[in-house]
């Protein structure tokens, strides 16, 4: 590494000027690792259409050794036009080979700097870093890939200058000295055994989702067509036949063996993606605020400021909360893996929640004396009114298209109808648990029966208020909500017109008399 600045004197007054640094050079490795795998599918397509040729594997290893030649040369010119420097209240990165591209992005815009480690760069020591800018639709920015000691460094120059410190070393210089972690608070951790019970509560369909994509390739490997009808026709036939010959007791034990293996397969992905995702889970306090770790062979680690918390969201599922469990979420500025919001305690007791929500200055639950108000009635009816309308048009149409074909049979619309029906009895029933309520600080939104979700918005940090009606919630005496977060939006629909005007005073009044300039500190 060079230098990362140098004392100019100009006029008596010390100028530092930074010099362009480039990323580590094993991230070449990095770069070369993911093009063998890019070249590991026309490898085996060449392979397994040209196998009846005795030259067929020389050819496969041609083309692999042709894309990774092509894919080191590359990468070796992109590294070397690609450089990064760090000046005193902005980040300039610039690259490009045939046309150069150049990018600057002032300190004040960087809401976040996380770290991230895939599980080749973790083997190398390297990290990647993303800087949030809070900006969405790819606008935020990365450097791929710098030494764990010059990452974490980068991290706390960028910091430090956004705080005005000015004492701190650059990204270059002594690079190889470790950096020196400020003593950090344990707010939340996830051990083996919570992570064990979290995955068997994580019910995922990955696996079957993955099986049906390799279906789509696999004529290309092999001979059988999965997709031929004519197949599936006649194994079905077989199969019902089989099966009508069985007794009906036999007939329940294969559908309910049947229901066990999709659950044991569906627990068993769900556990392998929370170990994967969360392993060694730490959420800290530290000086810049909320630092969070996490993963098994890609290993994330973010720093969220406390200031920066728009928003908390409380999340259970209908199962795990009858013994107690939640999640908790921050919505940021900064966005975590492409969702707006951040999780830090994804599986937690109540009691463990309420002090992380506390510390970002969140309660849970609203002041003593708040009353919590329901949405409007008319809403909920007009919206199981829609649900009949919308099912029963579509249960017409079923029904004509099935006379005109010569299918005379009822049941397939009046299914479709039951489902409308049943859909209109949730909307009125759900009226009874959808609630709101407001205290001097926060503005809370709790909705949901089995799996209740409460959202919780800082009064003084939402960035608009707005109340939307459209022509028949101008009729019914309703409207909805919206409230404008960096982060996204907090909407809640159906209110009473009155109540919708009320909260919007409220808010608007609470962000009119705080100074935004003292949030930060």
């Amino acid at each position: 590494m060079t230098e990362a600045a140098e004392n100019i004197s100009l006029d008596d007054t010390a100028v530092s000027v930074a010099e362009p640094l480039r990323t580590h050079p094993m991230s070449l490795a990095v770069k070369a690792a993911n093009s063998l795998q890019n070249a590991l599918f026309p490898m085996a397509a060449v392979f397994f259409s040209q196998r009846d040729e005795p030259w067929a594997i020389y050819a496969a290893l041609g083309i692999g050794l042709l894309v990774a030649l092509m894919s080191a040369g590359f990468g070796y010119v992109a590294w070397r036009r690609l450089t990064y420097t760090v000046g005193e209240e902005d980040i300039r990165v610039e690259s490009g080979v045939l046309s150069r591209a150049a990018r600057s992005v002032p300190f004040e815009r960087i809401q976040d700097v996380s770290l991230e480690q895939s599980l080749i760069p973790r083997l190398l020591g390297l990290v990647s870093v993303k800087f949030e800018t809070g900006a969405g639709g790819g606008e935020d920015l990365a450097l791929k890939f710098l030494s764990e000691n010059e990452g974490e460094r980068l991290r706390e120059v960028i910091k430090a200058r956004k705080d005005g410190v000015t004492h701190v070393s650059s990204p270059g210089e002594d690079s190889n000295e470790p950096v020196e972690a400020a003593p950090a608070e344990v707010i939340f951790a996830m051990g083996e055994k919570r992570l064990l019970i979290f995955g068997l509560f994580e019910f995922s369909l990955a696996v079957f989702a993955v099986i049906a994509g390799l279906f789509q390739y696999a004529e290309t490997f092999a001979t059988i067509e999965f997709l031929d009808p004519d197949r599936f026709t006649d194994w079905l036939t077989g199969t019902g036949g089989f099966l009508s010959g069985l007794g009906l007791v036999t007939q329940i034990a294969s559908f309910l063996a049947g229901l066990l293996v999709f659950f044991v397969v569906g627990s068993i992905t769900g556990l392998v993606r929370v170990l994967l995702r969360d392993w060694d889970f730490v959420l800290e306090r530290t000086e810049q605020g909320f630092r969070r770790r996490r993963g098994m062979f890609t290993k994330t680690d973010v720093v969220m400021p406390i200031h920066r918390v728009q928003a908390i969201k409380v999340v259970t599922g209908f199962i795990r909360r009858r013994f107690g469990w939640h999640g908790l979420k921050f919505v940021s500025l900064a966005q975590d893996s492409g969702s707006a919001s951040h999780d830090v305690a994804p599986f937690a007791q109540m009691a463990e929640i309420a002090p992380i929500a506390e510390i970002a200055g969140f309660a849970v639950d609203p002041e003593q004396g708040v009353e919590w108000q329901r949405g409007s009635r008319n809403y909920r009816i007009d919206s199981a009114i829609i649900s009949i309308i919308l099912l029963g048009l579509i249960a017409c149409g079923v029904g004509t298209g099935l006379y005109f074909s010569g299918v005379a049979n009822p049941l397939y619309a009046g299914l479709i109808l039951s489902i409308g029906i049943l859909l209109a009895m949730r909307e009125m029933f759900l009226w009874r648990y959808d609630f709101n309520a407001i205290d001097g600080r926060h503005f809370f939104v709790k909705r949901g029966w089995l799996a209740p979700k409460l959202d919780v918005a800082s009064r003084v940090k939402l960035q608009s208020v707005e109340i939307a009606r459209g022509p028949l919630a101008q009729r019914r005496g309703y409207a909805t909500l919206k409230l404008g977060l960096a982060g996204g939006n907090l909407d809640f629909e159906g209110l009473p017109v009155e109540r919708a005007r009320e909260l919007r005073e409220a808010i608007l009044a609470s962000i009119a008399r705080t100074d935004f300039s003292e949030l930060s500190r």
